[in-house]
């Protein structure tokens, strides 16, 4: 994937808890690009930062990736085009899901 802009389809809202793990609470939203596909083969997964409100889709830009060194695939970090996050700040965004893994955030 060369081009960092991307459209993320949320299937997992801000404020919304995950369908099987109910203790798995989303403080932010969540979902995956539609036709790339991860390791695991299912399609890639995305976290989007830097957005306040529960939404079904959103485009921007990739700016991170987050390696889980004990799982089949990586986690893309998205956020609005032109903003700006550090890698203590995305780790603190998605440590609610992260926390269980072993990772590396790779900023872009």
């Amino acid at each position: 994937m060369t081009d960092r802009h991307v459209r993320v389809i949320v299937d997992r809202k801000m404020g919304t808890y995950h369908p099987k793990h109910e203790k798995l609470y989303y403080p932010i939203n969540y979902g995956y690009i539609e036709g790339v596909f991860a390791p695991d083969g299912e399609e890639q997964d995305a976290y989007i930062i830097g957005v306040d409100s529960a939404i079904d889709n959103f485009e921007g830009e990739i700016i991170a990736i987050i390696r889980r060194k004990n799982d089949a695939e990586d986690k893309l970090v998205v956020a609005p085009e032109g903003s700006s996050f550090t890698k203590e700040e995305i780790k603190k965004l998605t440590n609610f899901q992260e926390q269980f893994f072993d990772t590396e955030i790779e900023m872009l």
